[in-house]
């Protein structure tokens, strides 16, 4: 079995902005306030967030819109398969509604995943961004 999960938030930057603060290791990790974060641009490319806590890969690249990544965190057992995860981005009159799906996710663990987008991604991302002079 496994579990998915759904969470939203709107970020006070544009969804172009967002995109390519995902994309890129320095930013990442200054928008979490985590540790260190890589990411190959492309897709294809390999990424790591939070001392590597975070690893995976790009599968699917729309700029401004939608990222698509096969997704694990080393809480995963060598059995499980990789998760997947889906940022869609949209444009709202007060910034960008970032949503996430996380699915596939091993059993009994959907609930802390949820938890840590929240706590370690998008109330990070609101204040860095509600901070950031190049918000939009």
């Amino acid at each position: 079995m496994s579990e998915s999960i759904k969470l939203s938030a709107v970020i006070p930057a544009g969804p172009q902005r967002i995109y390519e603060a995902w994309l890129d290791g320095r930013e990442h990790a200054a928008f979490t306030g985590g540790g260190a974060a890589s990411v190959d641009r492309k897709v294809g490319g390999k990424f790591t967030a939070w001392d590597g806590y975070i690893s995976g890969t790009n599968l699917e690249l729309e700029p401004g819109r939608r990222i698509v990544q096969r997704w694990r965190t080393t809480n995963f057992s060598r059995e499980s398969p990789d998760s997947h995860l889906e940022v869609l981005l949209k444009e709202t009159p007060r910034g960008t509604r970032v949503t996430l799906r996380h699915t596939n996710i091993p059993d009994g663990q959907g609930q802390e995943y949820k938890q840590g987008w929240r706590e370690f991604y998008l109330a990070p991302m609101k204040r860095y961004f509600a901070g950031s002079k190049s918000g939009a």
